[in-house]
């Protein structure tokens, strides 16, 4: 059964597991005791912690251990807002931050904060110099960029980014929990957040590390534990399992990095052979070697997930129809690429040749049995005789992708120049009529009102 979802959890490494059994025996007592146990269990933590601030490129005292990436990110955030409140309650991000980053955001801004978002092009990246920008805005207390993106892989630049916001007197925030088990984050940043469970270690484990000199303080009541910046008792044998697994995926990165990579090139390749309309999404060359993302036409995003598990292969999705709040993933929207039938798979370490293979063979199938059950138009669809000079298309109350089907359906039975009007109130037409006229190559003239989308035939 192939498990291609690791950029949503790795399966634990080896290393891990084998950490994780030996410090459950030696690692139970409470690490700020002075008796024998306790002297024992702080030996671990302080070698967890060397471990893990090696592998990050900062000092062990400007590391500390969190329940969870979540909670290292929240933390951060309100730690060096607070510590920064005289010089601003500013505070700027990406478009593509994980949601972790963004209901921060929104905390801050419901507490009479503000946040700007700075968009990013299509293929999931800022634009310095719009960051930068965004950054000397007078009053900015906080800047935040990931230093990859978790659903389509892109990395950013964050080297570059980093030392901008030095100049600036700003902090930067990255998130690098999807990064980190590959490498080291470049670049002058102020405070970093990693988790666990992104790189093959136990899930439960945070990494917050706040350099020398950054102002911060620790929200909520203080703590003796963790120099006070995540109270309570450490799970000790999690961290010291995070720690080792974290420094062996390190002295395998390089290797399972190319070896991953040419697989990826396979998918990629893969895919638009395989499947007709299909959109590759996230940048083909700057990106993770273990993440690629693609979006199908005419294709219930949940149904082909099902399909595929059906085959054996666990994938995840940005579609809104895989969400509860039906709407499509922040990531694509900022992107503005095509959003339905998407389909993220990120291959775990030690994935196989054969399992993508098997996939790309399985993938066209599934692809056409949704088109198939939705009633999706064939590929030659959009030609066909001249008919009235403008349709209008009811597609209120229907999610992805029926209002792209049925604009499909009737392109051809108006003349060229001729304009169809599509009713949709699904959040995801706005992203998926605009893709379906790229790959289609007809024109998109507009939203003229809220869920009132106009086509026009160009060929």
């Amino acid at each position: 059964m192939p498990y291609f979802d690791a950029a949503s959890a790795a399966p634990l490494h080896p290393v891990a597991h084998q950490a994780l059994l030996a410090s459950l025996d030696e690692g139970w007592a409470d690490p700020a005791r002075l008796y024998r146990e306790g002297r024992r269990a702080r030996l671990l933590l302080d070698a967890a912690r060397e471990a893990a601030a090696e592998a990050v490129g900062c000092r062990a005292d400007e590391l500390v251990f969190t329940p969870s990436g979540t909670h290292a990110v929240h933390t951060a955030i309100a730690g060096v807002l607070a510590a920064r409140r005289r010089v601003g309650r500013r505070l700027v991000r990406s478009a593509v931050e994980h949601s972790s980053v963004l209901h921060s955001a929104d905390a801050h801004v419901a507490g009479g904060g503000s946040a700007q978002e700075v968009p990013v092009s299509s293929y999931g990246a800022v634009d310095v110099a719009d960051f930068v920008r965004a950054v000397e805005t007078e009053g900015t207390a906080l800047a935040c960029l990931q230093s990859a993106n978790h659903e389509v892989g892109t990395l950013q630049p964050v080297e570059e980014v980093a030392h901008a916001c030095r100049e600036a007197g700003v902090p930067l925030l990255v998130d690098a929990a999807q990064s980190l088990g590959w490498g080291e984050v470049r670049g002058p940043w102020s405070v970093l957040t990693a988790s666990a469970h992104k790189w093959g270690g136990p899930a439960g484990v945070g990494l917050l590390a706040v350099r020398k000199g950054v102002r911060f303080a620790a929200p909520g009541a203080a703590d003796e534990r963790e120099a006070g910046r995540s109270p309570g008792f450490v799970n000790l044998p999690a961290v010291v399992a995070a720690a080792a697994s974290l420094r062996a995926v390190r002295a395998e990165a390089d290797a399972e990095a190319a070896r991953l990579r040419a697989l990826v090139e396979r998918i990629r390749a893969g895919v638009r052979e395989g499947v007709p309309d299909v959109e590759v999404v996230g940048d083909p060359v700057r990106r993770l070697p273990h993440v690629v993302t693609f979006s199908c036409l005419y294709v219930d995003g949940e149904s082909l997930l099902h399909a595929l598990d059906a085959e054996g292969f666990s994938v995840s999705s940005g579609s809104s129809c895989t969400s509860s709040t039906l709407t499509p993933s922040h990531v694509l929207r900022a992107m503005g690429v095509l959003s339905e039938g998407n389909v993220r798979v990120s291959l775990p370490r030690g994935a196989a040749e054969e399992d993508v293979e098997r996939f790309l063979r399985v993938l066209p199938e599934a692809v056409a049995g949704v088109r198939g059950a939705l009633g999706a138009p064939g590929e030659a669809s959009g030609g066909g005789a001249a008919g009235p000079g403008s349709l209008v298309v009811d597609a209120l109350g229907r999610r992805c992708p029926i209002p792209v089907i049925e604009l499909a359906k009737v392109i051809g039975d108006v003349p060229v120049g001729g304009t169809v009007t599509v009713l949709a109130d699904d959040a995801a037409a706005r992203l998926d009529i605009p893709a379906w006229c790229g790959m289609r190559g007809q024109e998109y003239v507009g939203e003229t009102a809220r869920g009132r989308y106009v086509v026009r035939r160009t060929q």
